[in-house]
C-alpha cells in the first residue's frame, strides 16, 4: 500500500468504528468508499464488517469500480461510482443501514422533506433553518446497475443534494473528506430521529 492508500484505509477504518458504535452499521451492513488522488477508488471488500475492519477489508478498483486485485468489492459499488461521476469535489461516500432511515423509507413514498431545522445548515451551501432539504426515496432493486441509473437521472439538472434513502434498505451521504461526509450521517441521523418523534412513528 502507498502512503495515501494507508492513510486513506485507516480513515475509513476509523469511520467504521464510529458509526457501528452508534449501531448504524449492524452485522456486514453498509459500505465506505475514498476517492484516490489518481482517481482510484478505496472500497470496502463484500461482506465485511464495518466496525472491525483492518486495511486487508479494503481493496482499490479503477474508476468505473473494477476490483484491481481480484476481491470483489461491495455489491452496490456502482452506487459510489455514480456519485463521483456526478459529483466531482466527492471524495467519501458512506452508506449506513440506520433504524431510522431504514423506517422512514418505508412510511414515506418516493420522498423526505426535511424543513426548517436549524441542524439543516450542517449541509455545504445551507444557511439557514428557513429552507427545504429533499431527500428521494429509491426503490431498493437487486440490479445496482439499474438502480444507479434511476438515481443519476434523478439528480439531473438538481442541486442541494446531500443524501438519498433506499426504501427499506438505508441511506447514501458523500462528502469531500470523510470527516465531512461523517457529519452528514450524523446530521441526517439526527434528522431522520426528529422525523421519526415529529410523526409518531417513535416514543
Amino acid at each position: 500500500m502507498t502512503a495515501e492508500i494507508e492513510r486513506r484505509a485507516d480513515e475509513l477504518i476509523a469511520a467504521g468504528r464510529f458509526l457501528f458504535e452508534r449501531g448504524w452499521v449492524p452485522a456486514t451492513s453498509g459500505n465506505f468508499s475514498a476517492r484516490l488522488a489518481d482517481g482510484r477508488l478505496l472500497l470496502t471488500v463484500s461482506g465485511r464488517h464495518k466496525g472491525r475492519l483492518t486495511r486487508d477489508d479494503l481493496l482499490v478498483a479503477d474508476a468505473e469500480g473494477n476490483s484491481l486485485d481480484g476481491r470483489r468489492p461491495s455489491a452496490e459499488t456502482q452506487l459510489h461510482v455514480q456519485i463521483y461521476r456526478r459529483f466531482p469535489e466527492a471524495q467519501c461516500v458512506l452508506h449506513p443501514h440506520t433504524v431510522n432511515a431504514t423506517l422512514l423509507s418505508r412510511v414515506n413514498a418516493d420522498r423526505l422533506m426535511l424543513q426548517d431545522y436549524e441542524l439543516l445548515k450542517a449541509f455545504p451551501g445551507v444557511d439557514t433553518h428557513a429552507c427545504t432539504v429533499e431527500v428521494p426515496i429509491f426503490a431498493n432493486d437487486q440490479d445496482i446497475g439499474r438502480l444507479a441509473r434511476v438515481v443519476d437521472a434523478w439528480m439531473q439538472d438538481r442541486t442541494g443534494v446531500h443524501g438519498y434513502l433506499i426504501a427499506g434498505h438505508g441511506f447514501y451521504t458523500w462528502g469531500t473528506s470523510v470527516d465531512d461526509a461523517l457529519r452528514h450521517v450524523e446530521a441526517f441521523e439526527f434528522l431522520f430521529d426528529c422525523e421519526m418523534r415529529l410523526h409518531g412513528a417513535r416514543p
